[in-house]
């Protein structure tokens, strides 16, 4: 009896045994693991989406690794840095998995993780700074060999691929960078599994999970991707000037106005998204903008106008992520702004389609129309401009005040111009070399 009791004992104590690890199993497994894809250049929108998908993760209970998926030639080194200190500073388990290349920035993403998977066929390397400054490479190979140091890598290998006067017998030679494929990186032990496979990389690595969640990009996300590419902030901000200078040509408030608004705000708006600036740069924009409207209505070119091309070039400088993002922003809209103008002033007149805008139409006689003054005796004479045509304004012939228009051009005070015909009430004139 006392035999079955023992025995009825130990099979129950066994089926809590297994009922309790088999519990304590299903809750290790029961883990998530997100892929957050690097790709493109890394800029401060790349921080945005990185930050903003990492902390989704980290506020969920069951998160049990993230994988950055990296594919990219690399970017700005401020961004990477911000980036590298997220995946430092979480308490998430991180894998790098370079999926085709990590170069130049992301050389650096790749080392802060804590375990980093290659794809077959893929490279890593070539971390060289532009511009390549003595202080510039100093502090990038500081950064380099920090992160190495604190995730166990080999430092030599990784500053090799930013340095070029680094050589390391029988990898690579001096004054050129190293730069490794999927294989150099499994004989180099600088990587830790070779896979292309999710589901392979976590079983490879012994790590738990149950769910790949990918990660996710909101419209905000897309916004600022979109608009701090240095690509499309300069045309954005060419659309916006030329719209701008055409809406001061075309009587009322119309499509220019509305297309160099819309401009505007893409590009200052998604600057604001990304961290860059705040909205008080926007409101130093329109600032300026306002200052130029008011000057156009000015004679002559003074302080109001100064100050307006101030505010913008200032509120620029301020939404770009750096000064020579800024720079290159403001020297390629500005050019851009200028030679399509100039090609709009000259041809536009000639154009059937101007008269959509500007009135070409002869309101003659056989036509059935009259006027009350006859312009037509002017035709072929020569007067001097007594405001700045822009492009209207008065003239002066022989003490005579006429108003007239020019054929789309600018010109300034005292300036002698000839008549050369005439449109119903208008009055076109040419400036005379």
């Amino acid at each position: 009896m006392k035999r079955k009791n023992i025995f009825g004992i130990i099979i129950i104590m066994s089926i809590f045994v297994f009922l309790f690890f088999g519990t304590v199993g299903a809750t290790t497994n029961d883990k998530n693991v997100y892929v957050i894809p690097i790709k493109g250049d890394i800029t401060p929108a790349t921080y945005y989406y990185i930050k903003h998908n990492l902390k989704i993760a980290e506020q969920d209970p069951n998160a049990g690794a993230v994988i950055f998926e990296i594919d990219t030639y690399g970017g700005r080194i401020d961004s990477s840095e911000k980036i590298s200190n997220l995946i430092l500073n979480t308490d998430l388990h991180t894998i790098s998995f370079v999926n085709t290349k990590a170069e130049s920035a992301g050389v650096l993403l790749t080392i802060s993780a804590n375990n980093i998977a290659m794809a077959p066929g893929s490279t890593i390397g070539s971390a060289e700074t532009i511009p390549n400054t003595e202080k510039v490479l100093s502090t990038w190979v500081s950064m380099l060999r920090s992160v190495a140091q604190e995730r166990g890598r080999d430092e030599q290998i990784v500053v090799a691929m930013a340095d070029k006067s680094v050589a390391i017998p029988g990898i690579v030679e001096k004054d050129r960078l190293l730069n490794i494929t999927t294989a150099d990186a499994q004989k180099l032990k600088f990587t830790d599994i070779v896979s292309r496979d999710y589901n392979q990389i976590l079983e490879s690595l012994n790590i738990p999970y149950s769910n790949i969640i990918m990660a996710e990009t909101t419209n905000a996300i897309r916004l600022v991707q979109f608009v701090t590419n240095p690509y499309v902030a300069p045309i954005l901000l060419t659309i916006g000037f030329i719209s701008f200078l055409a809406e001061i040509f075309i009587p009322g408030f119309g499509i220019a106005g509305t297309v160099s608004l819309i401009s505007f705000a893409l590009y200052f708006s998604g600057n604001v998204l990304a961290g860059n600036t705040g909205w008080s740069t926007a409101i130093i924009f329109l600032a300026g903008i306002v200052l130029l409207v008011i000057e156009a209505f000015i004679p002559g070119f003074g302080v109001v106008g100064t100050g307006g091309v101030l505010c913008i070039i200032i509120s620029i400088f301020l939404a770009s992520g750096s000064v020579m993002a800024a720079l290159v922003s403001l020297l390629v809209s500005f050019t851009l702004t200028l030679i399509i103008f100039v090609v709009i002033l000259k041809y536009a007149p000639k154009n059937k389609h101007f008269n959509r805008i500007v009135l070409n139409t002869k309101l003659d006689k056989n036509g059935g129309f009259t006027s009350f003054d006859n312009h037509e005796k002017y035709i072929g004479q020569t007067g001097t401009v007594v405001t700045p045509l822009r492009p209207s304004g008065t003239i002066s012939i022989n003490g005579q005040l006429l108003d007239v228009i020019s054929e789309g051009q600018f010109i300034g005070k005292e300036e002698l111009v000839k008549i050369n015909r005439i449109e119903g009430m208008r009055i076109i004139v040419q400036k005379i070399d």
